[in-house]
């Protein structure tokens, strides 16, 4: 199993980064599309979305910010952290095998153990495709949790 420990709101500096990558692949799609019940075509149907000004299949723009979830909960501040809120941008469409990087940065440390977070999303060329900013709750205890590790799953 992985583990994974938290920065405090004490630790948590104006400045401070990290980052977290994933491949986008054809199961994350299909997955992301059962799970959140949004089956459009321009994710799911090659031939719809040669139509579209894609041009192709593409992620949904949520995916994207799931994968920002996952790094403000596994990466900066980590396990404890609750979200109060997001906004984000879409700024380029994510493609089937971009490999894309979540930027975290801490803006800003407000009263009450708040923290503005900057949440920016790259491609593999360093293409901007989504920017945002979020505000979340940072953990005041220290801790290091087990990452659980989920069974296989299977798609049809």
């Amino acid at each position: 199993m992985t583990q994974s420990t938290n920065t405090t709101y004490d630790e948590l500096e104006v400045g401070q980064t990290a980052s977290y990558s994933k491949t986008v692949t054809e199961r994350d799609i299909q997955l992301f599309a059962e799970v959140s019940g949004d089956h459009n075509p321009v994710h799911l149907d090659a031939e719809y979305a040669a139509s579209t000004m894609f041009k192709e299949r593409i992620a949904h723009g949520m995916f994207s910010g799931a994968l920002i979830s996952a790094a403000v909960a596994c990466e900066l501040p980590g396990p404890g952290t609750i979200y109060i809120g997001q906004t984000m941008s879409f700024t380029a469409p994510v493609k089937f095998g971009d490999t894309l990087t979540v930027r975290l940065e801490i803006l800003e440390k407000l009263p009450k153990f708040r923290v503005k977070v900057a949440t920016r999303v790259f491609n593999q060329d360093d293409q901007l495709v989504v920017d945002g900013v979020a505000e979340i709750l940072a953990p005041r205890k220290k801790q290091t949790v087990e990452l659980t590790k989920l069974p296989p799953i299977t798609i049809g």
